[in-house]
């Protein structure tokens, strides 16, 4: 669990991170560097879920990849749920708890999940953001890593979210 207290807004205690994964964790497919690193980090603290189209055909390796990492360093593997279109995403929040989830995501289809989460995070990386996805967001940031390394320093939040 995760508690980020922002002055002017009531205090987020959350337990998910639910992710996008391609343009958001990964580029053209692959995990960038040091987010396998940051998950493991990030998963011993909240619930982590991957939510991805797979449109690059490689979420299956990076599963295996990212779930044998959090074996070894005994954290709790991300969840993956394939989805095909944002109302899916957001859908897959609903379930959860929107009160309880802080969302990453970088594209069009990443929206109704920014839009719902407690806590939204959008990546402007390599692949670019949409328009709607940043206007969705309450954070934005310049790389996975930012945005994994804000949940581990959540003061980080604080500072840029303080009213």
């Amino acid at each position: 669990m995760l508690t980020v207290e922002i002055p002017g807004r009531e205090t987020l205690v959350l337990e998910h991170l639910v992710s996008d994964f391609n343009g958001t964790l990964a580029e053209d497919g692959h995990l960038q560097r040091g987010v396998l690193e940051r998950i493991i980090q990030v998963s011993a603290v909240l619930t982590t879920h991957i939510v991805t189209s797979d449109s690059n055909g490689t979420a299956e390796e990076s599963a295996r990849v990212l779930g044998a990492a959090c074996l070894a360093a005994q954290v709790a593997s991300p969840q993956w749920q394939r989805v095909q279109t944002g109302h899916e995403k957001e859908q897959y929040i609903q379930r959860l708890d929107p009160s309880r989830v802080v969302a990453v995501g970088n594209g069009a289809n990443d929206e109704a999940m920014l839009r719902s989460a407690a806590l939204s995070i959008c990546v402007l990386g390599s692949e670019g953001a949409s328009i709607q996805a940043l206007l969705a967001s309450h954070y934005a940031v310049t790389s996975p890593l930012d945005a994994l390394d804000a949940l581990l320093s959540p003061k980080r939040i604080t500072s840029t979210l303080h009213r």
